[in-house]
């Protein structure tokens, strides 16, 4: 599966946000972190705000904040709101006496749409969070010195 760029960076933002859900990040703050567009970005947080994930907060030292339920919010929930989730099979000139083989491929494509929707809905930012911190424990104690 392949995400569009407006769905990675609303992962990377949300679930940035989420680890600390009192601090507040400006849209510069995460894209430079990332090494991603601010411009991209700011369009993307903006779709948040407007879906109640994240929290605007003006003035001084403004910045966004999660504004969700890590132990709810799902990784589906997050990319439903920036692709459909469906595959299609590009066929532009095919051969109608093909249809058999077109269609069963279609159905397989479904198929593997419906298995990884259904993985994504089952992965809280909660349970995403914490792989993250075991994967930075993980990657710190390969990088101690060992003695």
């Amino acid at each position: 599966m392949k995400l569009n760029k407006a769905s990675l960076f609303a992962l990377i933002s949300v679930l940035e946000l989420a680890s600390e859900p009192e601090r507040q990040l400006s849209t510069a703050d995460i894209a430079d972190k990332y090494g991603i567009s601010s411009h991209h970005l700011a369009k993307v947080m903006r779709n948040l705000v407007h879906e109640g994930v994240v929290q605007a907060m003006r003035g001084v030292g403004g910045g966004y904040r999660f504004a969700g339920n890590v132990n709810r919010t799902t990784l589906l929930d997050i990319i439903k709101l920036f692709e459909t989730m469906e595959s299609d099979l590009d066929m532009p000139h095919w051969n109608k006496a093909a249809d058999p083989v077109v269609e069963e491929l279609q159905a397989i494509t479904n198929e593997i749409d419906t298995v990884t929707r259904a993985i994504l809905d089952t992965i809280t930012l909660a349970t995403a969070l914490k792989n993250t911190r075991l994967r930075a424990e993980l990657a710190a104690q390969k990088e101690a010195p060992k003695g």
